[in-house]
């Protein structure tokens, strides 16, 4: 499994309709792509569960990383990159993933946090993997997941919840879609 994330960050005036009609437009596009697990299509809204900004960041897990190039350099990304230039895009190695109970996603919780220095990694990686699992456990999860980006030393959580009241901590977005072709074949559990 692999993450990636993007963030396109909005001016504090900008008409978040805008996103949502391009959502709406082409959400489901990725609908039944090869090699993806899950796309979750993410708004945060400035003002709005604590957000400091309004921003479109979508978040992926991935099956395959053939499905993620294709994606990136298949001619797909290019109509983000078109209309608002060509952001960042990060990506971490899996962890864990671990499905709740919960059945439409309505809210996303993404969690960044540095690896600490002189901390024994399997250790903290066993940790992040626990975590997970609980996460998954909560009320109203429908999804929890667990990465690590080995070149900047970065541990994110993302999770996904049915309600606009998540059991995690960290930035809290809006699901506006969620493409998920490949989600029954995300590997569960520790990835190692």
């Amino acid at each position: 499994m692999h993450a990636m994330q993007y963030e396109v960050t909005l001016p504090a005036d900008y008409d978040t309709a805008v996103i949502r009609a391009r959502v709406e437009h082409v959400g489901r596009r990725l609908d039944d792509w090869d090699g993806l697990g899950i796309k979750a299509y993410l708004l945060r809204e400035r003002g709005r569960y604590g957000s400091p900004v309004n921003q479109y960041a979508p978040f992926y897990l991935w099956n395959t990383v053939a499905g993620m190039n294709r994606f990136l350099w298949g001619g797909a990304f290019q109509g983000l990159v078109d209309d608002f230039g060509r952001p960042e895009v990060r990506q971490w190695t899996g962890l864990a993933h671990a499905e709740g109970r919960g059945t439409d996603a309505a809210f996303a919780v993404r969690r960044r946090v540095p690896v600490p220095d002189r901390r024994d990694l399997s250790e903290l990686m066993a940790e992040a993997v626990a975590a997970t699992e609980r996460l998954a456990g909560a009320d109203g999860a429908v999804l929890a997941a667990a990465a690590v980006d080995p070149h900047r030393w970065e541990l994110v959580h993302f999770s996904l919840w049915e309600h606009d009241a998540p059991q995690a901590e960290g930035d809290v977005f809006e699901v506006l879609h969620l493409s998920a072709p490949g989600r029954d074949r995300l590997p569960r559990g520790r990835q190692w």
